[in-house]
């Protein structure tokens, strides 16, 4: 049955990148030395956008540190968030470990660094972490507080003074108590505590694992990895702090060591894994369609469209998967016996995902044919021409069907073709502008009835489509 949804990865236990169609493992290789040489504990934060694949990343780079015998953890924030103290949660993950062991010394190990931490669950409240950020942003709050302070209230501050060195020393033995939990689990390797998908968090609970893992978890032995999008998680504290003034960067320069991002992959190596995972070519070269000559160059100019507009296109690698399925879901509704015109249709398909105001204007016929060069041309310069695409007749195709589309639907090929030669090109490169209209003209002889709404319906799933 044809795929609609990307399936997570398989992550082999004995080749835990064996399945990556990103080659990223010797990635994971640079950060597993880092690990090795600053084994006293850091934090390091794997910094990329939403949809960029840091949590197959992540949990591929888990199994290999596992098998090269580190203790490892892996908690997803964003599903823990509905509790209120993440202090709880961050410790219940390190039971984890005991189970795994069986050993009685990191049980024993492991109730003491409990004991402690449930003072701190009870004592160390949410309000009083935010009451310490502000005063290091210099916070009107804390400065209205100050100057309306009552004596009831210095009553309560001088009784929180009384019991600060109480609960700094609590603090300090939770740290003692970790240290020797982490010596306990006997790998004499630094235990690797990953913490997926903060950015997503609450912006109170984001702000609160930040600041226990500060001041609660900077224990020896112990790495942070923090798989976040910085620009996310950015925003997540200045909506907790309630200031857009708030420097985020040094803001968070307080509790990572160092940042790493993943680079980017290869798109034409992802486009042509997509293109097999979602079986276009059970579509394009199918015993129907090949004995037609018409249709059987369907797919190679379409992966060649498909690479040049993802790569001049910010898209991440989830939306390319989006964008992807929905083509193949779309192609699914032609019959065998008609033209796709593929290359047209996944412009118009990443339109709708990624630009669909744009998508949206073209389907109400809101534009007039210089307009809608205009945008064909910010989408696909022509100097893209040298990648093996004639993006003169993609351009011509849509500016044709898109013109019998328009308002009254009566067929004036004198008229249209007088508009076309009065089209500028975005890219003034009129040594050409004789063969845009000669192409013009062809498709006009031999495509005279389509419309662009042939293709729009389809890709609104208008119509019903074939999913075997």
């Amino acid at each position: 049955m044809m795929k609609i949804k990307h399936k997570e990865i398989e992550i082999d236990e004995v080749n835990p990148f064996a399945n990556c169609k990103l080659d990223r493992e010797s990635y994971a290789s640079v950060l597993s030395n880092i690990v090795e040489t600053y084994s006293d504990g850091f934090v390091l934060a794997i910094n990329n956008e939403w949809g960029t694949g840091k949590t197959t990343f992540v949990k591929m780079w888990q199994q290999d540190l596992k098998n090269k015998g580190y203790q490892t953890i892996y908690f997803n924030a964003w599903e823990n968030d509905f509790d209120n103290n993440p202090l709880v949660a961050l410790m219940s993950e390190l039971k984890t470990l005991t189970d795994q062991k069986n050993d009685q010394n990191s049980d024993s190990a492991l109730k003491s660094v409990i004991e402690k931490g449930a003072i701190l669950a009870k004592n160390i409240l949410p309000a009083l972490i935010k009451a310490v950020a502000n005063k290091y942003f210099d916070s009107e709050i804390i400065i209205n507080t100050f100057e309306n302070a009552t004596k009831g209230a210095m009553e309560i501050f001088e009784k929180d003074i009384n019991e600060y060195s109480t609960k700094k020393k609590t603090v300090a033995d939770f740290k003692k108590e970790l240290e020797i939990f982490v010596k306990e689990l006997g790998t004499g390797k630094p235990l690797v505590f990953i913490i997926d998908e903060l950015d997503r968090c609450r912006p109170d609970y984001a702000v609160e694992v930040l600041e226990q893992i500060k001041h609660f978890f900077s224990a020896p032995g112990i790495v942070f990895v923090l798989s976040i999008d910085k620009n996310h998680l950015s925003s997540s504290i200045k909506g907790y702090y309630g200031s857009e003034s708030i420097n985020t960067d040094e803001y968070l320069r307080r509790f990572i060591d160092l940042e790493y991002s993943i680079p980017k992959p290869s798109t034409k190596q992802f486009c042509e894994y997509l293109f097999d995972y979602y079986s276009f070519n059970d579509f394009f070269i199918s015993k129907t369609r090949n004995n037609n000559r018409e249709y059987v160059n369907d797919s190679e100019p379409f992966l060649k469209m498909v690479v040049l507009l993802f790569e001049k296109s910010n898209a991440t690698l989830r939306q390319q998967e989006q964008i992807f399925a929905l083509t193949r879901l779309v192609l699914s509704s032609f019959s065998p016996n008609q033209y796709t015109f593929s290359v047209l249709l996944f412009v118009l398909v990443y339109l709708k995902t990624m630009k669909n105001q744009l998508y949206q204007g073209i389907s109400i016929n809101a534009y007039d044919l210089q307009e809608l060069s205009d945008i064909f041309e910010d989408l696909l310069p022509i100097d893209s021409i040298s990648v093996g695409i004639n993006l003169f007749y993609i351009k011509a195709l849509l500016l044709h069907f898109y013109y019998n589309n328009h308002k009254n639907n009566r067929f004036d090929a004198k008229a249209e073709l007088e508009l076309v030669r009065n089209i500028k090109s975005k890219s003034e490169i009129e040594a050409v502008r004789n063969d845009f209209v000669n192409i013009f003209k062809e498709i006009q002889n031999n495509l005279t009835g389509y419309r662009l709404d042939f293709l729009l319906k389809k890709i609104d799933l208008v119509e019903p489509v074939n999913i075997t």
